[in-house]
């Protein structure tokens, strides 16, 4: 950073939590990377296409009333977005393009939404919300299947909405977020 060869947008230069999702781009050579999580729960520079780069995905945090009235929208990287699209709540999954700052589409948190799983035991899967669970005093919980069948829980504040469906809205790392067992992996050695 400090000769100029990386661009990283202002925003995200703060620190900040994890699921990132942060854009790295070295201008020199035209490379750019996401730093997102791997199957295993590692963080991981992952290379990405330019157009992929151009954008974001972010998780809201809140949804307000700021100064003289005017929506806004705060998201998991710091950045706060005015006059959001009113149908976007608290949990959704919005990108923002990088250059403009401005919200170009959103993915709802609901059953059916691809999420990544960025906390817990289970960080680095990638599945489907099958239901969510609401316990009064409580956390929230989430059922969540992967493309292998296997269905597991976690809290629902672990979770960011990546795609809608199988189709993430971004690429993912080696893996597709698939957790193999051990057995499985042992096996896999074996063939290659």
């Amino acid at each position: 950073f400090a000769e100029k060869k990386k661009t990283v947008p202002m925003a995200d230069r703060k620190p900040h939590p994890p699921p990132s999702a942060d854009v790295v781009s070295i201008d020199k050579t035209d490379e750019h990377f996401r730093l997102i999580y791997d199957a295993k729960g590692r963080f991981v520079v992952h290379r990405i296409s330019s157009t992929e780069a151009q954008y974001k995905l972010c998780k809201v945090k809140t949804k307000r009333l700021g100064d003289k009235g005017v929506p806004c929208v705060n998201l998991h990287d710091g950045r706060t977005i005015r006059y959001p699209d009113p149908v976007i709540n608290e949990s959704d999954t919005v990108m923002v393009d990088i250059a403009t700052n401005k919200i170009t589409d959103h993915i709802k948190y609901d059953a059916g939404a691809l999420v990544m799983i960025t906390g817990g035991r289970n960080r680095g899967r990638v599945g489907v919300i099958q239901r969510r669970e609401k316990h009064k005093g409580s956390v929230e919980v989430v059922h969540v299947k992967d493309a292998g069948g296997h269905e597991f829980a976690t809290r629902s504040s672990n979770t960011f909405v990546i795609g809608e469906g199988n189709k993430p809205m971004i690429s993912l790392p080696k893996g597709k977020g698939l957790r193999l067992t051990i057995v499985e992996e042992l096996e896999r050695r074996k063939e290659a």
